[in-house]
């Protein structure tokens, strides 16, 4: 980057969440002022920001802690932090155009990957009121971003594009980690993940793999081949719920699963139980189920005797911690872990991506990417949606 690079207007074009409700509380400006850093924070120019079902979830307000009416959004730290106008999007990637006080002004022009955690304190191994940027604070869904800078991670790697980067954010790549780290998962174990053809699923059988943990995959049968070749040991089809574990004990050669990471909630969860359980004296550890979503449903029925007599122990999981980020960034610089990049989308299109994640159909696997429409040339057009999806939009 030569020092034109470097100049920054004092407006930036941005996708602003005005309220709780539907993709119409989403407006594009062209008029927003761009954000100066802090003390030790950077200025990033945008490339590219992963999209994650969290921003729908707060713009629906779908986070009830107390009535499953309620709406709202995520309150951990005791007052609410996501207000109005905001900008969403979390998983940044982009360059160092600027510098706060505190900060070497060698790093501009630094390529980064964001660490999205908004910490509540300086702890490295635990992290209890979580919240992050696109939600306590402004997100990538813009031109600039300022951010910590030691949460702007360097990754320099030629081969990964900025949308491929993005698609390995911390969002979902963290979230997946904190489960099972959560979960004390380990070399060898069987362990089942649902929602595996989405980010936070593709994110879980890389990582087991990492480990050396055996991931069976819960999916669409016709995803089967694309998870197969991501790591999945095997693919077992979500339908069909009464032979379910079943056909998951047929996939493990009759073993119980030693730990479920839980993506689905709903009437899946106690068949997911079912699956750790069916035999304990096969087992050398406690049964245990992590969970970090609810896409099947925000109540599941269980019989609390299975969950104490069975031992099953059960881990919520939403962030992980500053030390977990900085293992993720460690693999993504080595190439241990591979993006899963669907498609991109203009920011000013977030609307029309909005409509696709809600209805993607059996050809979705991995993540979509939002790139600002000025650097949409240079780090977006390769990955557009085929033409022959369009006609869904």
């Amino acid at each position: 980057m030569d020092e034109a690079d470097y100049a920054v207007p004092k407006t930036m074009s941005a996708m602003l969440l005005t309220g709780h409700g539907d993709v119409d509380k989403l407006h594009y400006r062209q008029d927003v002022p761009t954000p100066q850093p802090g003390p030790n924070q950077v200025l990033v120019r945008v490339t590219a920001t992963a999209k994650n079902n969290t921003d729908r979830k707060a713009r629906e307000g779908l986070y009830p802690t107390k009535g499953k009416e309620e709406v709202t959004s995520f309150a951990m730290g005791g007052s609410p932090t996501l207000t109005f106008p905001r900008i969403q999007g979390a998983d940044v990637v982009g360059r160092i155009v600027a510098v706060g006080e505190g900060v070497d002004s060698a790093r501009r022009g630094e390529r980064g990957l964001l660490d999205f955690n908004i910490y509540a304190d300086e702890r490295r191994t635990i992290n209890l009121t979580p919240d992050y940027y696109g939600h306590g604070a402004d997100g990538g869904y813009a031109e600039y971003i300022a951010v910590p800078a030691d949460q702007f991670h360097q990754v320099t790697n030629p081969a990964l594009h900025d949308a491929e980067l993005a698609a390995m954010g911390m969002c979902s790549y963290q979230t997946a980690y904190h489960m099972m780290t959560s979960a004390n998962v380990s070399a060898g174990e069987r362990v089942l993940v649902s929602g595996a053809s989405g980010g936070v699923g593709t994110a879980l059988i890389q990582l087991c793999r990492i480990v050396g943990a055996i991931p069976y995959a819960v999916s669409q049968p016709d995803k089967a081949d694309a998870l197969l070749a991501l790591g999945a040991e095997a693919v077992i089809d979500r339908g069909d719920l009464p032979t379910f574990v079943e056909r998951v004990l047929a996939a493990t050669h009759g073993q119980p699963i030693d730990a479920v990471m839980d993506l689905v909630g709903g009437d899946m969860t106690d068949l997911f139980i079912d699956t750790m359980i069916v035999d304990m004296q096969r087992r050398s550890t406690y049964p245990r189920l992590s969970i970090a979503g609810a896409s099947g449903g925000n109540i599941s029925e269980i019989m609390w005797t299975r969950i104490y007599l069975y031992q099953v122990q059960i881990f919520g999981v939403s962030h992980g911690t500053r030390e977990e980020a900085e293992q993720l960034i460690e693999w993504i610089r080595r190439g241990d872990l591979k993006p899963v990049l669907h498609a991109a989308f203009k920011l000013s299109e977030l609307h029309m991506a909005e409509r696709y994640f809600v209805n993607r159909g059996s050809n979705y696997l991995g993540k979509i990417v939002i790139v600002p429409d000025a650097q949409w040339a240079a780090h977006g057009a390769r990955f557009a949606l085929p033409t022959d999806q369009e006609s869904r939009l």
